[in-house]
């Protein structure tokens, strides 16, 4: 099929330049052939007049010279048909031999085979056809990555539910066998699990409508006081019960966001909560609102274990964890950051970590653009 393809486009472009080669030997002939009469009279008149003779040349002249011109012109035309077949030959295997390469490249993609690219003569200085296979490998190398990211999502989802689930196993097995008592603390652990179970399939579910962008924002003003005293209200109990103390630091020129209040509230949760959580004993978590340029930065620092540097890039990759040692209890689903980081991006802004290195703690931060 592939070869057939290749082969039509071949031959429609050979023929392309073949009629226009005729075409335009054609119109060469027929232009010839009208003026030669005329012009070949003019200039033997000019010749005999020059030569002392009288008169125009007589018709036996004129055929004879028109005879020498016609044959000089077929001699030419076939001279000139020759290389231009050749080149024409030459010009289809240019243009043919990359789109064939681009069509099975794509046959290939469409099997699976993600891999594939497509060779580039000069990269640095590429023609059209050049250009169009650079794009064809960006297209395949984003193909590629979307492909390992579905795996990888498919592997991490299934760790993720195999915890919760061998934990209830485990449990009601050792109540069905007589090893655990069915005692209100062994039905509490159950039931926790199941929570955990619950949770994670409900942090999924959000996590493929804001990848999807299938939600709505119901945006209305909203004062950034009135967003970081939420966070106070919902985490301040949990703060003073580790021992963490949460501070506020607000510049007093802050316009009002034009914001859906939910679901940034839920970026602030998110980071707070993360902040909360890496925060040992008797640190500190601080928040902070400034105006940057047309937007509104807000921080959320904390001085607890820090991020090493080379973590950085991938810290909202989905299920991307700093500590792969850490415990799935203590490490949360994964999916968070990822979700803040769409939440965010919804609403034109930008989000990003800092860190000075491990055990100096971390600042996450966003913007958010503000109506003017």
């Amino acid at each position: 099929m592939l070869e057939a393809v290749s082969s039509r486009l071949g031959r429609k472009i050979f023929f392309s330049y073949f009629i226009l080669i005729i075409v335009g030997f054609l119109v060469l002939g027929l232009a010839i052939e009208l003026a030669i009469p005329t012009s070949l009279g003019h200039h033997m008149t000019e010749m005999n007049r020059m030569m002392g003779g009288r008169g125009g040349p007589d018709a036996g002249q004129l055929a004879g010279l028109r005879a020498a011109v016609t044959e000089s012109l077929l001699i030419a035309t076939g001279a000139a048909l020759l290389v231009a077949l050749a080149l024409s030959a030459w010009l289809t295997r240019q243009v043919v031999t990359p789109v064939r390469r681009m069509m099975l490249a794509s046959r290939n993609i469409a099997d699976g085979h993600y891999e594939q690219r497509v060779r580039v003569g000069d990269e640095s200085k590429p023609d059209e056809l050049g250009e169009l296979a650079l794009s064809f490998n960006q297209m395949a190398a984003q193909l590629e990555q979307t492909e390992a990211m579905r795996r990888a999502l498919i592997g991490d989802v299934s760790h993720e539910l195999r915890t919760p689930l061998t934990a209830i196993k485990g449990y009601m097995e050792g109540l069905m066998d007589g090893v655990l008592p069915a005692t209100d603390e062994t039905f509490q652990q159950v039931h926790k699990e199941a929570d955990r179970l619950q949770r994670l399939v409900a942090d999924l579910q959000e996590l493929s409508r804001v990848e999807a962008a299938n939600f709505e924002l119901e945006k209305k003003p909203v004062s950034v006081d009135k967003l970081l005293e939420s966070v106070s209200a919902r985490l301040g109990r949990q703060f003073e019960e580790k021992g963490v103390s949460l501070g506020f630091d607000l510049a007093t020129d802050l316009p009002s966001l034009l914001i859906d209040e939910d679901r940034i509230g839920q970026v602030l949760l998110n980071l707070a909560g993360n902040a909360l959580q890496y925060t040992p004993q008797g640190g500190q978590v601080r928040l902070a609102a400034s105006r940057q340029g047309s937007a509104v930065r807000i921080d959320v620092a904390d001085s607890g274990v820090g991020i090493p540097a080379e973590h950085l890039p991938h810290i909202f990759n989905r299920f991307y964890r700093v500590d792969k040692s850490r415990s799935r209890v203590g490490g949360g689903s994964g999916i968070g950051l990822t979700i803040a980081k769409h939440l965010v991006e919804a609403h034109g802004g930008r989000i990003w970590a800092e860190t000075a290195g491990p055990g100096k703690g971390s600042t996450f931060s966003f913007t958010l653009p503000s109506p003017v």
